[in-house]
């Protein structure tokens, strides 16, 4: 029996790539500061600094995030920037973001029952 030769040690995409990303940058989330990097959507930053809610549904308050992470089901929806419902799966962070925890439809109103 042969045995075959060691491979070498597994290496990250972006080692493979040569890539080397922007510096990170910070966006706030409820004036808590979290760091994103260039390219990644509000929701993957939310994600990557563990918070998996971001706003609360129409009917019953229930906590809410991303679900699909491709903008179908509006779950994700945020107000950045002072502009509510705002999908944050779609939507590439940018360095002074400030995203606030939406409540029912994010227009102040509240739950609708």
């Amino acid at each position: 029996m042969t045995r075959l030769p060691r491979r070498p040690a597994a290496r990250t995409p972006a080692e493979l790539a040569g890539a080397v990303p922007d510096p990170e940058f910070t966006i706030l989330i409820d004036s808590r500061p979290i760091p994103a990097l260039p390219g990644q959507t509000i929701a993957a930053a939310l994600w990557g600094a563990g918070i998996l809610s971001w706003r609360t549904s129409r009917v019953n308050g229930v906590p809410r995030g991303a679900f699909c992470g491709i903008g179908s089901c509006f779950e994700c929806l945020a107000t950045v920037n002072g502009r509510p419902n705002q999908r944050a799966c779609l939507l590439p962070a940018a360095p002074g973001d400030e995203i606030t925890t939406q409540e029912g439809d994010g227009h102040g109103t509240g739950l609708t029952r």
